[in-house]
Order: structure tokens, then sequence, then C-alpha cells
């Protein structure tokens, strides 16, 4: 490697070489600041990024011998250019922490990567040495740490999504959220994993790459296909745009979208039961007033049951037993669209229900019985003498002072969930207090 000098845009040109300006371009281009030495410890290249970093132009700073007197103290350069020479007979890159001064008088600490030189006889022909700051140095280290902490270690799901919407990195977490393998979804469609929900979910993803992240996490409800069958799962989902640190202009091309999200599927679950059973006690303490005002014991009843069907069943029948064990509907709701509950004009005629008939086990071993449709079943309900459309039905017996006036079903229609056991338990509360009103109804 010979000294040359001259311009700034003469940072790498060896005057007879081919492709010298080729060089000088592709040196000047670098994000790291370089120079090299040759044997004799004189600099022989100097990129406009060492220039940024350090002040001093290519123009003083090629054909200098060593740093002494320019860009290091005279008490540290014979060191600093000591350490950095014995890189030419060492193996591999060596790696330094140095002071050294820029134009103006200041002080800049740099971290260095030095690598020997070899000439086309295989001789050490000199050094090259790539340097930054050491802050941006520990940047870049933090940023990969960063990096390497989430997609490894992270207690959340972190999914890196490439402008196709498909995954193209995925951390632990975020594998077992999915329930698959973290290499398993790399480059296929989302919606081979999540069934339901993958629309709002990719509808998220394509807002980040036209515009920008929401201001706020937001709660995504998805359905995940697996060997175990199907999930119902809440993600408490943010979104980052992300962009090349490298591109220029206003408005950079994306590289995709940074997912991070949380299951908090339990968290809601909880908050949704706690918020259900406070408007069920607030709907019994609302028709326990209502009830109070009115004339009649069979008006309170069906007072009673308006305010239970409120966000809990479709349809109420009421059932009442007689004597031989029959059973005869004295109120329910129109079999058509839902209203309220209202007398039955059955001219006490028993209902011709079948003994496997839900109410009718009810109501003979007093206790609460659920059915559901079977798939493809349409007249399920009717078949059983219920309005047209129900898939679920909660039987539960109506007692008083320990005897079984008869039996109140409730029935859902199929965009409603089957009955719980918590469903259970709300209704037989509700029971309880239509029997107490039929009771004294005689």
């Amino acid at each position: 490697m010979s000294a040359s000098t001259g311009s700034a845009s003469d940072t790498a040109r060896v005057p007879g070489v081919p492709g010298a300006d080729l060089l000088a371009a592709l040196l000047d281009g670098m994000d790291a600041a370089l120079c090299a030495l040759d044997a004799d410890g004189t600099v022989t290249h100097w990129n406009r990024e060492a220039e940024r970093i350090l002040g001093w132009p290519a123009a003083e700073a090629v054909g200098r011998h060593g740093f002494d007197g320019w860009a290091a103290r005279s008490a540290d350069a014979e060191e600093t250019l000591a350490r950095l020479m014995r890189a030419m007979t060492a193996p591999g890159r060596q790696v330094h922490e140095f002071a050294l001064l820029r134009k103006d008088g200041g002080r800049v600490l740099v971290r260095t990567q030095t690598a020997g030189v070899r000439g086309a006889d295989g001789a050490p022909a000199g050094v090259y040495c790539a340097f930054s700051e050491v802050h941006v140095q520990v940047d870049l280290e933090r940023s990969i740490a960063l990096s390497e902490a989430l997609f490894s270690d992270a207690s959340w799901g972190v999914v890196l999504v490439d402008v196709d919407l498909r995954p193209a990195v995925v951390n632990a977490y975020a594998a077992r959220a999915l329930g698959t393998a973290r290499t398993t979804l790399l480059g296929r469609p989302l919606g081979e994993i999540v069934t339901q929900g993958v629309e709002q979910l990719e509808s998220a993803l394509q807002h980040v790459l036209a515009a920008q992240a929401p201001p706020e996490p937001t709660d995504l409800w998805v359905t995940l296909r697996g060997p175990r069958g199907e999930r119902r799962r809440c993600w408490r989902s943010g979104f980052v745009r992300l962009a090349s640190p490298l591109a220029e202009g206003p408005e950079p091309v994306p590289l995709g979208v940074g997912w991070l999200f949380q299951d908090v599927t339990d968290a809601r679950l909880a908050e949704q039961d706690a918020d259900r059973l406070r408007f069920r006690w607030s709907q019994l303490h609302r028709a326990g007033a209502a009830a109070a005002e009115c004339e009649t014991p069979t008006e309170a009843a069906a007072t009673l049951l308006d305010f239970a069907l409120a966000g809990f069943a479709d349809h109420v029948l009421i059932d009442r037993v007689l004597p031989d064990g029959r059973l005869v509907r004295t109120l329910a709701t129109p079999s058509g669209a839902p209203g309220p509950v209202t007398p039955t004009a059955s001219g006490g005629i028993p209902l011709p229900y079948a003994a496997s008939h839900p109410a009718v086990q009810s109501s003979a071993r007093a206790g609460c019985t659920r059915a559901s449709a079977a798939p493809d079943t349409p007249d399920w309900s009717t078949d059983r003498l219920w309005p047209p459309g129900m898939t679920h039905a909660l039987c539960v017996p109506l007692r008083a002072r320990a005897r079984t006036l008869g039996v109140a079903t409730f029935l859902r229609s199929a965009s409603r969930p089957a009955f719980e056991r918590d469903d259970a338990v709300y209704a037989e509360t509700v029971a309880g207090r239509v029997a107490a009103a039929l009771d004294a109804a005689g």
C-alpha cells in the first residue's frame, strides 16, 4: 500500500491502479470510519466517516506517519500506533479502545477493529482499522442485545411480519402461544394457525404498514387451530412499524411490522365473569323491587322472569305440575320474536312430553337439566314443543315448601353459547323466587 495525498475526494485513490475511483467511492460510502496504514505506519487511506468523527480531512491525514502531533496526544501516540501495528502479524481481528484527538482539540473515545493486510507475496504489508465512537458502538450492542433478549427470553410474544403479512421471526413465547414450533410458521399465512380473528389481525398489520401503529395496545380475540382442537384466546397486542435505518427520505419503505402481544385470556374472562355477575344480581334486585309492586302473584312471577331474561336467554317457559305428575304450560314468552312473559291459555291440557323430555326429567329428579341440539337437527326445539330455532335448553325445577310446583325452561338460540354451571346457579335463584310467587298464587 503506497501513500498518496490529495483532496477529500481522493480518499482512497491510488494513481495508476485500476479501479481506484471505485475503491474511493466504496470507502467514502461506508458507515464506519476507516483508515489504513502501511508496514511503516504511514496513513494510506482515510474515508469521509473518519473525517466526520475526528474532523481531519483526507488531505491532512493521508501521508502522515502515525498519529503523533495531530490525531493523538504525544504521550499516547506511540503506544496507540504500536497496538495497531501489532495486528499486522496477529491472527484475526484485534479490538481496542483509544482516546483520539479531534482537529478542534476535543478528545473522542473510539473502539477499533484492526486486522493485518498481506501483500501479493503473502508478507505483512500493513493494517486497516475500522473505528466508531464508543457510545455509538455501545448503542449498537445494546440494540443487538435487546433483539436477542426479545427473541429468546421475553415474557411476551414477539413476531416480525414481513410486508406480505407472513411471519419472518417468531420468539419462544409467541411459538408457545400459537401452539407451534418457532420455525413452523415462518413464511406461511397466519390463517393456517388462526381461524377466527385472522381478518382483524391482518387488518391491524396492514394499517400499520400503510399508516402508523395504533397509539394504544388493543385486545384481539382469536381462535387457534391445533392438534388439541380449537382454542379461544385473547391477546393484548401492540404494533411497531419497521423501516430500514439505512433508508433515506421522508417516507422510507417499510420492512414489515413488529407485533408484540401477551396472552390475557384468563384476565379478560375473569373480568367478563365479574361484569356478568354484577349485571345479573343487579337485575335480580330490580326484579324484586318491580315484583313487589305487582297486584297478583302471577304478574309478579312474570315480572321476575322478564328481568331475568335480559342477557341470559331468548325464551322462558313455565310448566306447572299436575297432581298426576304431568306438566301444563302456564307462562311463556311469545314463540316468534322475543317478548314479555305472559300467561298461556292452555285450558289445563297437559303437554304431550315424552318421558325423556328434559323438563320431565328435571321435575322427576328435582334437579337442573341441561340439553343442546346435535349438529344438523333443525327440528330439535319444535320436537320438544319449544319455540323454533332454539339449540340450548336449561330446565330448572320450581321448588317451594319442599314441593316441586313445576319447571322453568330457559332457551337459547345458536348465536349464544350453551348453558354452563354458573348459568344453572343463576337460573336456580330465579326459579326460587318465581316458585315463591306461584306458590302464593295457589
